[in-house]
């Protein structure tokens, strides 16, 4: 059965639940204290305003004025909202008095009830926040009385047509399976080593995207960044080969590299990958086609030196927004996020390239995360939506045996590039070759590669030299004895 949706308010905690939550059910947000969930709360209950329909809190554990402020401070228009505060005053102690919410004869009778009753056939609310259902454990004679109590509060509410989010803290000692078994979905906010992360882990009547989900708590709200599952995203895209502009080392390649295509340029520091996929950029800006170039380990000022210092006129190719080049501070990003800021790219700005420039620092940036997941998932997206991927990979190695990669991500890449450094007659040189290409022939030798003012030169196969790969060339004696 297909149902309409109902926005969370928060764009990819929607996308996670394939276009929001199902109307007049109930849905538990669980977790610690200062975790977000009152903060959802609130977006939940703005999206309704500004649809143009009735909004409730039921306020039963911080103080509604409290909640108002910290609203308020977010950018929440709580004027817009109907709050019924149940919490305790200041009299409950001064005073002394009993606070009862629930008893286990005719609730509906009870002042306190009456006042829920009351407010919401009032106000016949589309949506209402309950912070925190928990509250009502402390004050119910035993746990099938609390049960029985919820079921007929969560069942009351949805007769009256709204939708149900509520809150619930749960602890070693207080778990709250019970309210997890009476909601129809349970969202589960976390907060490890300063990281958040959502969960949903029921959803009835619905499928949802499953794991954990980065989200954070800005000025302005909450924002969920959705784990990137490739499988997702499709766009229909021309199977081409892609230039350099370099005639020498498109012939290596056998024409270029392929559109929609993972190309891994790799090897030690210094001997020009960066270079080269840059001048891969600098073809594609010269067909009119956008990249995005990801720095993690040099500010942009210092990519903008180097590029022009060889040639390549990335200033005006950022001035004429044909490339766009971002640097990504280590530790800034975790992997839902830094895939969300590419996803921006190539989805708003219709990126045809992205270049992470490198590995290494991507690696540092996920902060400990499963490396070649995170980075197999977006290869996988890019490639699907028809995103030439370009990975910068340094090998800690200048000469001796060679090794294409060290983190085990060989597979993931339809082309290897290798650059090397030679010991050629008492001086430093470098070379360029193919060693893996998936969709078209490439040219087995290898030829010198040199980095000038000028720009980059390849020279012709060095098809007289052995010992390459060991950083140690000889000649080839090629008569017979």
């Amino acid at each position: 059965m297909q149902h309409d949706r109902l926005s969370t308010g928060v764009p990819g905690l929607d996308e996670i639940l394939y276009g929001g939550l199902i109307p007049q059910q109930a849905y538990l947000v669980r977790g610690g204290p200062g975790v977000g969930k009152t903060t959802l709360g609130l977006e939940f209950l703005s999206a309704g305003v500004a649809q143009g329909e009735n909004s409730l809190f039921i306020v039963l554990g911080e103080a509604e004025s409290q909640v108002r402020t910290n609203g308020n401070r977010l950018g929440f228009n709580t004027e817009a909202i109907t709050f019924l505060d149940l919490s305790p005053s200041s009299d409950f102690f001064t005073e002394v008095e009993t606070y009862d919410i629930f008893s286990p004869a005719e609730v509906e009778r009870e002042p306190t009830t009456q006042k829920i009753v009351e407010q919401v056939k009032q106000l016949q609310p589309k949506r209402v926040f309950i912070d925190a259902m928990t509250q009502f454990r402390y004050l119910a004679t035993d746990v099938f009385q609390f049960r029985k109590q919820v079921l007929s509060f969560l069942r009351f509410l949805l007769e009256q047509g709204a939708t149900v989010l509520f809150a619930s803290e749960s602890s070693p000692t207080m778990p709250d399976d019970d309210l997890q078994f009476m909601s129809d979905g349970v969202i589960e906010l976390q907060q490890t080593n300063g990281t958040r992360c959502l969960m949903v882990v029921k959803f009835r009547g619905s499928g949802f995207r499953a794991g954990a989900h980065t989200f954070r708590l800005l000025a302005t709200g909450m924002e969920v960044f959705p784990r990137l599952q490739p499988e997702a995203y499709e766009r229909d895209f021309k199977m081409e080969a892609i230039p350099s502009g370099v005639p020498e080392l498109d012939a290596l390649l056998d024409g270029g590299i392929e559109r929609g295509t993972v190309t891994i340029f790799t090897g030690p520091t210094g001997v020009g990958k960066t270079t080269i996929g840059v001048q891969f950029i600098k073809a594609a800006a010269e067909r009119g086609e956008r990249s995005v170039l990801y720095a993690f380990e040099e500010q942009v000022s210092m990519v903008l030196h180097r590029a022009e210092a060889i040639s390549i006129p990335v200033r005006g190719m950022v001035q004429r927004e044909t490339l766009s080049i971002v640097a990504v501070e280590p530790l800034q990003f975790s992997p839902d996020e830094f895939a969300n800021l590419v996803r921006q790219e190539v989805e708003q700005k219709q990126a045809r390239i992205v270049m992470l420039d490198s590995i290494a620092g991507y690696r540092l940036s996920v902060r400990g995360a499963d490396l070649v997941s995170h980075l197999h998932a977006l290869c996988k997206y890019l490639q699907n939506v028809g995103v030439t991927v370009i990975l910068i990979n340094e090998t800690e190695g200048i000469t001796g045996d060679f090794r294409a990669t060290e983190i085990g991500i060989s597979y993931l890449a339809d082309n290897i590039v290798f650059l090397r450094y030679l010991e050629m007659q008492g001086e430093m040189r470098k070379a360029i070759g193919v060693l893996k290409k998936r969709l078209s022939n490439f040219e087995r030798t290898l030829r010198e590669l040199d980095i000038t003012s000028d720009g980059i030169q390849v020279g012709q196969p060095l098809s007289q030299l052995r010992g390459i790969l060991r950083g140690e060339p000889e000649q080839v004696n090629n008569q017979c004895d």
